[in-house]
């Protein structure tokens, strides 16, 4: 993987850049739409290409081993050729599915034992296993085992939960630097900043993960409930001191707004859950704000779901019709309303990259989060 930093802004820590893989180009900063299970629910890997344009999606450790399981995708020849998709993927550890079955797993220095929600079953997670299933997964960029914790989070637990995460990264990178990837392409390998919301434990965790000097780097731990002031705050702090000619990768984040914010200190790279889940539930992002189309305000409404989208599902469908489908709970509802947020998602940051490019994303971030933010 290369990473080539392109522009920065004047006015913020905001930078546009290219992260080269084996598998294509990615312009940062980027989203990554959340296929959690080899699948970004409710979309078509051509409608991920071409109508939302995604460089990059996810997939989940956790659920890929449960369902279809290692032995599967190993035959597919990877995730890749499994799901049909020929761009970059990158594979999160399992570590936060893992911690937020807090009934059924327990943590030692080892590793995560814990039962499936599937079945039942009990299953060990550990870093050395943590690489090899991401290794038969197949994705680019894999990530490192840690944990995730929880918020509030009460400091000697963070401190200690830290430190673990630290020898964890040891045993990932040592695993990581002895194997080989399966299937003919590179991989590349990101430790993950934590130390919940204590300045301390962030700036100790983040030099800690600079001194491994791999090829990008992710903060974890943010976007668990934690108020948005903490969030940036942290990550503020957190960029500072990650090398700034490699991509960072800030896990799990989140609205438009914070997207935006976290692009003005210094964040290349995001994933969340939002865009999708939203939009089942009914909730649009769009440039004027946020729609709930469930609101009879929109019941006679036939306009269309955003007249000046280069999306042809904003064009071609209304406001009042999208809402019956919704109502209605038909399955047409959850996939016009789930490109409609994945599009408007990569379109943000496509445009953030055009401003920082041009000199005027600060000007332009300002006044976009203050619309975005609003209820219409």
């Amino acid at each position: 993987m290369k990473f080539n930093l392109q522009a920065q802004d004047p006015l913020s820590k905001a930078r546009a850049g290219e992260i080269t893989t084996d598998h294509g180009t990615i312009k940062t900063p980027i989203f990554m739409p959340v296929g959690t299970a080899g699948t970004v629910k409710a979309v078509h890997q051509h409608e991920l290409k071409n109508d939302i344009k995604a460089q990059i999606i996810l997939g989940n450790t956790y659920h890929l081993y449960l369902r279809p399981g290692l032995n599967t995708l190993e035959k597919a020849g990877g995730l890749h050729k499994f799901i049909g998709w020929d761009r970059p993927i990158l594979t999160d550890s399992g570590g936060y599915q893992v911690y937020s079955l807090t009934e059924v797993r327990k943590i030692k220095e080892e590793g995560v034992t814990f039962r499936s929600h599937i079945d039942g079953s009990k299953h060990l997670f550990t870093p050395e296993n943590a690489i090899d299933i991401q290794r038969t997964i197949g994705g680019d960029i894999i990530m490192a085992f840690d944990e995730c914790t929880p918020y509030p989070c009460e400091y000697n637990y963070a401190r200690r939960s830290i430190d673990m995460t630290h020898r964890w990264l040891k045993r990932c990178c040592d695993r990581f630097d002895t194997t080989e990837p399966k299937y003919g392409y590179s991989q590349t390998f990101f430790p993950i900043v934590q130390g919940s919301v204590y300045k301390d434990l962030r700036v100790k965790s983040a030099e800690v993960i600079a001194s491994f000097e791999r090829e990008g780097n992710a903060i974890g731990g943010l976007s668990v409930g934690e108020p948005a002031e903490e969030m940036y705050a942290m990550t503020e702090l957190v960029c500072n001191i990650l090398p700034t000619e490699k991509p960072r990768y800030l896990m799990g984040v989140g609205t438009p707004v914070n997207i935006l914010e976290n692009i003005a200190l210094g964040v290349d790279m995001f994933d969340c859950v939002m865009p999708t889940r939203n939009a089942r539930n009914g909730m649009l992002f769009t440039k004027d704000g946020i729609l709930n189309m469930r609101n009879e305000k929109w019941k006679n409404d036939f306009s269309p779901i955003e007249a000046d989208s280069d999306l042809w599902s904003d064009r071609e469908y209304s406001k009042g019709y999208l809402r019956h489908l919704l109502t209605s709970k038909e399955i047409l509802g959850a996939q016009i309303a789930t490109l409609h947020n994945l599009h408007f998602y990569l379109w943000l940051v496509s445009e953030a990259r055009e401003k920082i490019i041009s000199g005027e994303f600060y000007d332009w971030k300002n006044m976009m989060v203050k619309r975005l933010a609003q209820r219409l």
